[in-house]
Formats: structure tokens, C-alpha cells, sequence
């Protein structure tokens, strides 16, 4: 049997290649996924190694208020760095000044980048310090600089080059140098402008006696967790010693439990769409050849085969094609996973990657994955094919039953109530995202189950437009096997339903963003950085602005990292009377200092009410008591967290800017208010200056890009599914060869031939088209209004596109079969 198994195989290699290339496609995007992720995993791992890689000890603030994975803390007295150097067993020990800094470019504008733009002293110790030089030297003076060079090449800095650094306020600049973090340009995307120890002191340390921490090296003998153990001892209350793996193991599990987390959970999602995608069509071609084998299936249980054999027999052939393809789809996965870092890359979100990290766990997972898949999506017909009764071999194949059972109608139309009821349900209760997500898997279970049932009429109507001869025998091939035209357009329903859905929440998504900023921001004119990591503005731009003579108003906001309750968040610190003149701040308007504003999304997560106590951690180690003074709707620029700026001046004594909100006196129009505020920002380094509607669409403009992101990565789940379609209509005109042969006897052409076949792809591509519509936008009404607190926004003309597209695409599916029809010959054709 296993030779039989392997033999047929062979001889039928041809009608399995589209169920091969779904395989290889979905495992290579899954070993393509695991891949990126090992190799972003490696590559972090490598700038942590190389950061701390001659630190043996690091003292620093003991108050960490921030998850990321360089911490955020406050400031240590800098008699500290004496202390350790005292202390036994310790080499060298240097004062490390780390702050924001943005750097401007040959333009005059501040350099982007995708990571913080910090500042810093050079350190001395070349042990110590994690960047050579490779251009120039060290800084002497305290207004020289060296620069990484990743940050010098898109600013075109080159040695010699006078610029200047906003921390917030602006510093006139000499580049001297370029360096290197290690073998790389510089740490991950982030910037770094290094001053001697007296210029980070002078212009970047918060206060002159204070340093962000002190980096150690140990003597020769001394390891580090002994000479951590030694620099407790002298250190006062508020400080901390970590050793430098330590310090590398916190920055990589940030890293980690983060960003990497989560980036491998979009990846993998998108690779499990397409399997998915892959297993629907894999089943419905097995089902066709299982079929089409019923006669061969009945002589082998004729000649003394049992129903074990047979069931072995196909088990095996979906064995060796699912191992085969997915052995092939891990080294396909290696040019996916460089596939998928341009794709980013093109996309302005360069990964941290170098040469590509494949482990045995990868290999054995896609390999597993692969195979688990073919042989469930030969399960069923194999075990249809083990029944098969040996009588059958004395009579002619018979074509697929076009019936459906009516426990399939009763089945399908149950789970697709439910999954209605559900939804309803979920939107009724307003924002049960749980009852949506159990509704929309209730939805496209129900579809699928349905599908056969609904083929035909679905198919007679999406037949309709289909005219002639060609047409009616299309509309009438479709309706002669439902199973079949269901299977096919199962594939590519999912993968239509999961585009239309997140195309639903994005733009539902987009439309709440727009909306709920519109709606609270009542200003004419906003001023932001064009960052949100490590930049920023001097304050006193606020009063400059606010002194023009076309300004009513202008609030400038700044943000910063506490601990309320325990959780690192991010709060924003403004004037709330001067930025109630601009913003709803509801009952927030008059905040006093000692007093908290929360967004009401937070205050019911939390059951926060007005006077609630909360306990809010500094970065300096301060503890305060604020109580909840209020609270303000969610999704504007004032964040989730709202404090007067006083309070957060007691703890960071150079705060900086991150948006100003400007309302224009009466009378000035929008165009000599924005040329008066630019001309005012001009000598701050000339941050984005925005009208009202721009900055509405900016802040909606992030959901676009990640949407387009979407796009791409099912782009693949599409093609799986439309070879499904390719091959579910080649299996078709192979099985139909005498009927087609009978057809051009009579008289049809070759163009006549083509066409029907063309149509029969057309309608199977309307048919999983309009059903994937269905299943996306029923559930996405419901999640959606779950998710944005009630909104649902329809995009027709993106939905429009996307069944265009569906159509188009079928027609494509049909090109090769349709030919292959097309070219039949006649009396061979007609004698089979």
C-alpha cells in the first residue's frame, strides 16, 4: 500500500502543485515570521551584550518610573562618583549625564529618528564607553560634539560642521566626531550627541551637582557580583548597584516583553491566517482527486484491501506532500524573513536585524505546523475514501453529489444566529468586546458550515451578469457541484472577511481619532515636535508665542513618566486654565495643583471618582498623595493623564515640550497665523507648525500606515487562496475533459471554452468575495463600536476596491485552466 500511495502520488504530481505551493507559501511565512523574530531577538541581544559590555558595576537611581528598556529615573548626588571610586577592587569609575537632545541637521531642522534623542558626556575609558571614534577625536572644549554616525548621516553632518542641540534650549555645536556603537552605526534608532563632562553638565544635566549614574570597571581578580556587594556598602539611601549583565539582562527582557512580543504576535497572526487559509483550500482539492479516485479506491477494497489500508494509503500521500513542501517552506522562509525587513524598511520602520538566526525550534515548529495542516485537510477525505464500497468498482465514477444535508442547513443557520445574536448583543451592551469577538467567531463558522447550501442560488444570482451560451453554462456547472464551488470560495471568503474587517475598525478607528480630537480641540493652530521619544521644545516658546500680536491663546503641554498606583504612565503636565481656553477639559477646566485629571475611558477602568486619593511615584523618588480633580474625554492631546504644570516643576526642574495648542484672536485668518507662529519657532529649530484640520488628520494618519501594513501581510493569505480557485478549476476541467471534448464536437470554440471556464472562476470569486464582505462587516460593526466606544464608519470605497479586486482576481485564477481547456483535444477528450 505504501508503494501504491507513493506511485499515485507521483502520477498525479501535477494536480497536487497548487496544494503544494499553499503549503510552501504558509510555512514559508510562518519559518519567515519565526526567523525575523530569532534574528530581531540576536540582534538586540547584541546591543545590550555590546552597551555594557566593559561595565562591571553601574550605580544609578533606585526609582525607575518607566517599562522601556533603558528605565526612566531620577538624578544621583554626584559626591556619589567619589564614594566609588574609594571603594576596593574598583578600577575605574566614571560620572554618566544622559538626557534629551535633539540634534539639527544641515537643514536646521532636528534630525528624525525612530528611537530617543538623548545627550550625553563622552566617557573617557574607552573599557567603559560602548562607542569609538572613527572620524576625528574626543571632545575638549564644552561646546565640541561627537556624533554616531547613523545620526551624522541624516543629518549630512560631517566633521567641522557647526550645528546646534535643543535640550531644550538651543546649544551652538562644533562636530568633532563620529562614532560607532560597536560594528553598528548606532544603538538601535536612537541618536547621541556626546559633550565633554563639563558641556553635558553645563548644558545637559538637569542640575549641575547631579548625574544620571556611574559606570564601574573592577580590577583585575574581582568579579561583579563581588564588586556590587562592595559598592553597596558605601552608597546612600535612593542609589543602587546592578551589575553590567545585569544591566543587559533588563534592557533585553524590556525589549522582549514588549516590542519583540508583541511584533512576533502580529507576525505569527498573519502566518496562522494564511495555514488557515492554506488548510481550507488543501481539504477542498484531496476532496476533489478522493472523488475522482472512487473507483480506484473500490478495486483496491475489491482485491483485499481493507478500509485501514485505504485510509493509510491517502494519509500517507498528504504525509509525504505536506513534509516535502514544508521542508521547502523553511528555506523559503529564509528569503520571506529578508522579504519581510524590506517590507518594514520601505515602510519607515527599519528593524534591528543582521544576518538572519535559524534554530532547530523554528525549523521543527514550521516543519510540524505544515505537516499537522496537510494531513487535518486530508482527514475527512480520506475517511470518505475508506468507505468507499468495493460494488463501486463495477461502475463508472460519479460526479460529486450536488445535494447538501439538511443537518448542514439546520447546523450552519444555528451558528450564524447565534453569532447575529451575539453581536447584537455586544452592541447593545456598548462596549463588550467579548460577545463581539464570540459573535464574529460564531458568524464565520456559520458561513462556512452554510456555504454549500447557499452555492447554488448565490451562484445562479452572482451568475446573472454572465450572458450567451458560455454563461448559462457556467451558471449551470456551478450549480451542478456546490460542495465544490464552496470549497473553493471558503479560502478566499476568510481571507476577503479578515481584509473587510480590519478595514472596517481601522477606518471606524480613524474616524473616532478624528472625531473625539476635532470635537475637544477648539485652537486654531498646534506646534509639535514630530517625535514622541526623546524630544521636545524649550517652554518659553509658549510666551513668545503667546506675546504675538495674531494669538488670543497658546498652552504649551509637556509629558513625563510617574508611577500612580503602582503602573508606569505617561502623564502630561500643562497650564489647565490656559489650556481649558482650547481643549473640553470638562470637569478638569480648574485643576488645582495637588490634584490629578484623569480621562473617563481611565476613571472607569480604575472606579476613579472625583476626590479619589491616588499615590504617585516621581522619578526623583518623591511620593505624592494627588486626588482625582477631575475628569476629561479621552483621545485628545491631553492624553489620559492630566497634572498642573507646578507640581510636575517640583520634580524635573527642566521640563520641555512636546505640543502647543494656539487659538487666534478674532479676525486673523489661519494662513498669517501660522507665517507669524512659524516665524516665532523659527529660532527654537522650527518645530512642526500645524492648522487645526492638519493636525486632526495627523493624529488618524498612523492608523493608515498600519492598515497598509495589514495589507501587505494578507496579501499572501489572497494568493493562497486564489491558487485554491486555480486548482480547484484545473482538478474541474481534467475530471470534465469528455463533457468539454463533447462541447467543442458540437461546435463550441476554443474562445467559447475559455470563457465558460473564466466564468465559472468569476463567479466562485464573487461568491467568496461578497460572502468575505459579510463576514468582515457584521462583526466589524459590532467590534468596532465595541473598541472605539461607538463608532462604526463603512468605508465604501475601500470596500468597493477590495471586491474589484476579489473579481479580478478570480478572472486571473482562471487564466491557466481556461487555456488548458481551451486546448483540449477533441477525440482524445472525447474518448476518456
Amino acid at each position: 500500500m505504501t508503494r501504491i500511495a507513493l506511485k499515485g502520488l507521483w502520477a498525479r504530481r501535477r494536480r497536487l502543485v497548487g496544494s503544494f505551493a499553499a503549503v510552501f507559501l504558509g510555512v514559508a511565512f510562518l519559518a519567515g515570521a519565526l526567523v525575523l523574530g530569532d534574528t530581531m531577538n540576536a540582534s538586540i541581544g547584541r546591543f545590550f551584550g555590546q552597551a555594557y559590555a566593559g561595565t562591571d558595576a553601574s550605580v544609578r537611581g533606585a526609582t525607575n518610573v518607566s517599562d522601556a528598556p533603558t528605565g526612566e529615573r531620577g538624578t544621583i548626588d554626584a559626591g556619589v562618583v567619589d564614594r566609588v571610586r574609594r571603594v576596593p577592587g574598583v578600577a575605574a569609575a566614571e560620572p554618566v549625564i544622559s538626557g534629551s537632545g535633539q540634534l539639527l541637521g544641515r537643514d536646521g531642522r532636528a534630525i528624525a529618528v525612530l528611537g530617543p534623542r538623548t545627550a550625553g558626556n563622552w566617557l573617557t575609558d574607552p573599557r567603559l564607553n560602548p562607542y569609538h571614534v572613527v572620524q576625528g577625536r574626543a571632545p575638549r572644549a564644552d561646546d565640541e560634539v561627537v556624533v554616531n554616525r547613523a545620526t551624522a548621516i541624516k543629518g549630512r553632518l560631517r566633521v567641522g560642521d557647526l550645528t546646534a542641540l535643543l535640550t531644550p534650549q538651543r546649544v551652538p555645536v562644533r562636530v568633532v566626531g563620529i562614532a560607532k556603537f560597536g560594528d553598528e552605526d548606532g544603538f538601535g534608532g536612537t541618536s547621541f550627541t556626546a559633550f565633554t563632562l563639563a558641556g553635558a553638565r553645563r548644558y545637559v544635566a538637569r542640575t549641575p551637582d547631579r548625574v544620571s549614574g556611574v559606570s564601574v570597571r573592577a580590577a583585575r581578580g574581582v568579579s561583579q557580583g563581588e564588586l556590587v556587594r562592595r559598592l553597596r556598602g558605601v552608597l546612600p539611601a535612593g542609589t543602587e548597584a546592578v551589575t553590567g549583565r545585569a544591566l543587559s539582562r533588563e534592557g533585553m527582557n524590556a525589549v522582549t516583553k514588549g516590542f519583540l512580543t508583541m511584533f512576533r504576535a502580529f507576525l505569527l497572526a498573519f502566518a496562522g491566517i494564511a495555514l488557515l487559509v492554506g488548510t481550507l483550500g488543501i481539504h477542498n482539492t484531496f476532496a476533489i482527486t478522493v472523488a475522482q479516485r472512487s473507483r480506484e479506491s473500490a478495486l483496491l477494497r475489491a482485491v483485499g484491501a481493507s478500509r485501514r489500508q485505504v485510509l493509510a494509503s491517502v494519509i500517507a500521500e498528504a504525509l509525504v506532500l505536506g513534509l516535502t513542501a514544508s521542508v521547502a517552506g523553511v528555506f523559503g522562509g529564509l528569503g520571506f524573513a529578508a522579504l519581510l525587513e524590506e517590507v518594514f524598511t520601505a515602510m519607515g520602520a527599519a528593524l534591528p536585524v543582521g544576518g538572519l538566526v535559524v534554530t532547530a525550534v523554528t525549523v521543527a515548529v514550521a516543519v510540524a505546523a505544515g505537516v499537522v495542516v496537510t494531513l487535518l485537510s486530508c482527514l475527512l477525505p480520506a475517511v470518505r475514501a475508506s468507505r468507499t464500497p468495493p460494488v463501486a468498482a463495477l461502475r463508472e465514477t460519479e460526479a460529486e453529489r450536488p445535494g447538501v444535508s439538511r443537518a448542514r442547513a439546520v447546523c450552519g443557520g444555528t451558528l450564524t444566529a447565534a453569532g447575529v445574536a451575539l453581536l447584537a448583543g455586544s452592541v447593545a451592551a456598548g462596549d463588550s468586546m467579548a460577545a463581539a469577538g464570540a459573535g464574529a467567531v460564531a458568524c464565520v463558522a456559520g458561513m462556512v458550515v452554510l456555504g454549500p447550501v447557499v452555492a447554488r442560488p448565490a451562484g445562479a444570482l452572482l451568475g446573472v451578469p454572465l450572458r450567451g451560451v458560455t454563461g448559462a453554462l457556467a451558471r449551470r456547472s456551478t450549480a451542478r457541484e456546490p460542495r465544490r464551488v464552496a470549497g473553493a470560495a471558503t479560502a478566499l471568503m476568510v481571507g476577503i472577511g479578515v481584509v473587510t474587517l480590519l478595514t472596517v475598525l481601522a477606518a471606524s478607528a480613524r474616524t473616532s481619532v478624528r472625531d473625539t480630537v476635532a470635537r475637544s480641540f477648539g485652537g486654531d493652530l498646534v506646534i509639535t515636535t514630530g517625535s514622541s521619544i526623546g524630544g521636545g521644545f524649550d517652554p518659553r516658546l509658549a510666551g513668545d508665542v503667546a506675546r504675538l500680536p495674531q494669538v488670543r491663546a497658546a498652552a504649551g503641554l509637556g509629558t513625563g513618566g510617574v508611577r500612580i498606583d503602582g503602573r508606569a504612565v505617561r502623564v502630561t503636565y500643562a497650564d489647565p486654565a490656559a489650556l481649558g481656553r482650547m481643549l473640553d477639559l470638562g470637569s478638569a477646566a480648574s485643576l488645582a495643583p495637588g490634584r490629578l485629571a484623569v480621562s473617563r475611558t481611565v476613571a472607569r477602568s480604575h472606579g476613579w471618582r472625583t476626590g479619589t486619593p491616588l499615590p504617585v511615584l516621581f522619578a526623583d523618588g518623591a511620593r505624592r498623595t494627588l486626588t482625582v480633580g477631575g475628569t476629561y474625554e479621552p483621545g485628545g492631546p491631553a492624553g489620559d493623564y492630566l497634572m498642573p504644570r507646578a507640581d510636575w516643576l517640583a520634580h524635573d526642574p527642566r521640563p520641555q515640550d512636546t505640543t502647543m495648542l494656539i487659538d487666534l484672536r478674532p479676525g486673523v485668518g489661519t494662513a498669517e497665523g501660522e507665517r507669524a507662529v512659524t516665524a516665532a519657532a523659527r529660532p527654537y529649530a522650527a518645530p512642526d507648525v500645524r492648522t487645526r484640520a492638519d493636525y486632526v488628520e495627523a493624529q488618524a494618519a498612523g492608523v493608515n500606515s498600519l492598515l497598509t501594513l495589514v495589507y501587505v501581510m494578507l496579501a499572501l493569505a489572497i494568493v493562497i487562496a486564489l491558487l485554491g480557485i486555480a486548482n480547484t478549476l484545473s482538478l474541474s476541467v481534467h475530471e470534465r475533459a469528455r463533457e468539454l471534448g463533447l462541447l467543442r464536437a458540437v461546435g463550441a470554440t476554443r474562445g467559447q471554452i475559455r470563457s465558460m471556464i473564466r466564468g465559472e472562476s468569476l463567479i466562485v470569486a464573487l461568491f467568496g468575495t461578497a460572502g468575505g464582505l459579510g463576514i468582515g462587516l457584521l462583526p466589524g460593526w459590532a467590534l468596532a463600536r465595541a473598541a472605539t466606544g461607538g463608532t462604526f464608519a463603512v468605508p465604501a470605497g475601500r470596500l468597493v476596491v477590495i471586491a474589484v479586486i476579489g473579481a479580478l482576481a478570480g478572472v486571473l485564477a482562471a487564466l491557466r485552466p481556461a487555456r488548458r481547456a481551451g486546448r483540449m483535444d477533441i477525440l482524445r477528450a472525447v474518448a476518456e
